[in-house]
């Protein structure tokens, strides 16, 4: 019989235990990164304010279910002489330390809500809550993945979580804090748990690897500290492959082949190359890439970053001075960054960012990287729209020349008949026929349109734009044509508007025919002209030479003087598809 138990523990010693639990944080000075829990929970303790629930956040592996142990240690940690209070430095040694460590406390349940998501799993814990603990200051319960419970669950667990006996505590644990229902969450008290730094990792791997015995290269570190994203888990399970993988010894291009990433020093010449737009030597060093083992996404991710440390260079030139920048990489932006643009590096991120999209969907995603490189390539090197426009301008000798005048669309004689007679805003027809001068509020029918927009009448305003031709706009009398599909309001709002605004009754004729040109077509008219004259002008026609397919889409004229040594035109271009 003791035979078989030595047997047996000698089994259980021989287990290789990985290192993501054989490292796992045992107080909370072992924590790394989750300063502001620290201290919340310890001025807590020593305050004696301790809360009834508690719910952890944050990104998978970086100590939510570990910290919710610690916190369970803490509360209950008895000490050396068994007579200890709470603590923020459980001893470890105590029964109650020993039992929760081990995961065989009687009075610290873990539930694992992926698993137990029904009402009934919560109605089972909420059973016990009335008893006191059997053995521990607290009686504590572990939520891990909280968001997973059910509505019906959540519903169960309000009440008892609002008022909890004060012998009972609740501690959750989420990577999907908006899963969870408000009513929870503001019944607990809320700590976000932060991603590590790679400062962080890179002194947790440290530590491991001076612990096990090994020979590490910081490169090879730092490359895993990167892939690890934050997470401490993810972190020291790439470390525990690549000490399998290297026999012990963890060098950066065991690393490299083990994460599919390419060497940081051909992905630093591949994006030389592009923003230079060396075509032939993006595609050879790609492939040289690929053949050495890099992955297409990552290649892609990489260069994603590349840009977004040089576009920060350009704006913080500090910035390359932090400790996570390799000396590679400031080398890299001191190189480039005063040749690259933003504008460059913004038009390359854009490409780069829908690269992601395209490699998902592509057959063979290699082909679709070159692709996308050989298009950033050739875009690299075109000029930009600015530096267009001022090479078109030195280079147009006719810079200086005016085009010729162009008649004013208001000049143009009305269409014959009573009905196609236009509007004449500045000098209305009542005044030249000898009627009563125009009312003070509306001196023109653009005072009445200023007005309809400025009290939003978008209707009436659009109603007198599109739909009506004003022949005569008198103090206190208007005659007009109206259109078929006139709303039937239209008058008698427009007659309300009127009243309302200059405090009299208003006459509205109504003159039947063809409808004529409305104020709209006037206005569409001047439009069209005002963009012939623009389009007169060399530097303007340089330009359309320029953009094949451009339009001039609003234009705006300026009277020039003759001793103005170039014509100023406000443009805006629009490039058809």
């Amino acid at each position: 019989m003791a035979e078989e138990e030595t047997a047996e523990k000698k089994d259980k010693d021989d287990q290789y235990v990985v290192l993501a639990r054989k490292y796992r944080p045992q107080s909370f000075d072992d924590l790394l990164g989750q300063d502001a829990l620290v201290q919340t929970l310890t001025n807590a303790i020593k305050n004696n304010r301790l809360h009834h629930a508690y719910i952890l956040t944050g990104i998978r592996g970086v100590g939510k279910t570990t910290t919710a142990r610690i916190i369970a240690r803490a509360l209950n940690c008895t000490g050396l002489d068994g007579k200890s209070g709470p603590t923020i430095h459980p001893c470890g040694v105590c029964e109650n330390c020993k039992a929760i460590a081990a995961d065989r406390h009687i009075d610290v349940l873990e539930l694992d809500a992926a698993s137990h998501t029904g009402v009934d799993d919560i109605r089972e814990i909420l059973d016990g809550v009335r008893y006191k603990p059997t053995n521990a200051r607290y009686k504590i319960y572990i939520i891990d993945e909280v968001h997973m419970l059910s509505k019906s669950a959540f519903n169960a667990l309000l009440k008892t979580l609002e008022e909890p006996p004060s012998h009972v505590k609740f501690i959750f644990a989420t990577t999907e804090i908006r899963k969870v229902p408000v009513t929870i969450l503001s019944r607990c008290q809320r700590f976000d748990l932060q991603r590590l730094t790679i400062d962080n990792l890179m002194t947790l791997f440290n530590k491991i690897v001076a612990a096990e015995n090994l020979k590490a290269d910081d490169e090879a570190l730092h490359i895993i500290a990167k892939a690890a994203d934050g997470s401490a888990r993810d972190g020291l399970s790439l470390l525990d492959q690549a000490i399998s993988l290297g026999g012990g010894n963890i060098r950066a291009d065991i690393v490299k082949n083990m994460i599919g990433l390419a060497d940081r020093n051909q992905v630093f010449d591949l994006f030389e190359n592009l923003v230079a737009g060396n075509v032939e030597k993006v595609i050879a060093g790609l492939q040289e890439q690929y053949k050495n083992g890099a992955n297409p996404t990552t290649l892609l991710q990489d260069l994603i970053n590349i840009t977004h440390m040089m576009a920060k260079a350009r704006i913080i030139p500090n910035s390359v001075n932090d400790m996570s920048v390799t000396e590679n990489e400031r080398e890299l932006c001191r190189k480039l960054s005063a040749a690259v643009s933003i504008a460059v590096l913004s038009k390359i991120w854009q490409m780069l960012i829908k690269g992601l999209g395209e490699l998902q969907v592509a057959p063979v995603q290699i082909d679709a990287l070159e692709m996308i490189l050989i298009r950033i390539a050739y875009s690299a090197g075109l000029p930009t729209p600015y530096e267009l426009l001022n090479d078109v301008k030195k280079n147009s000798s006719l810079i200086s020349a005016r085009p010729q005048a162009v008649p004013d669309v208001s000049a143009r004689k009305p269409a014959a008949g009573p009905a196609e007679v236009p509007l004449s805003v500045s000098s209305p027809v009542s005044q030249t026929s000898g009627q009563t001068p125009v009312s003070s509020v509306f001196p023109d029918v653009e005072a009445l349109l200023s007005y309809l927009e400025a009290n939003r009448k978008m209707l009436v305003e659009y109603a007198l734009k599109n739909d009506v031709c004003i022949h005569e706009f008198a103090d206190g009398a208007i005659k007009m044509t109206v259109s078929d599909k006139i709303h039937p309001d239209f008058i008698m709002n427009l007659h309300k508007i009127l009243t309302e605004a200059t405090g009299k009754t208003w006459k509205i004729d109504i003159v039947r025919g063809v409808l004529g040109e409305t104020i709209a077509d006037r206005e569409r008219a001047k439009s069209d002209e005002e963009k012939r004259s623009i389009s007169e002008y060399p530097l303007v026609k340089a330009i359309l030479a320029e953009f094949k397919g451009a339009k001039i889409e609003t234009a705006t004229r300026k009277v020039i003087s003759e001793e103005d040594e170039e014509a100023e035109s406000e443009l805006f271009f629009e490039e058809e598809n």
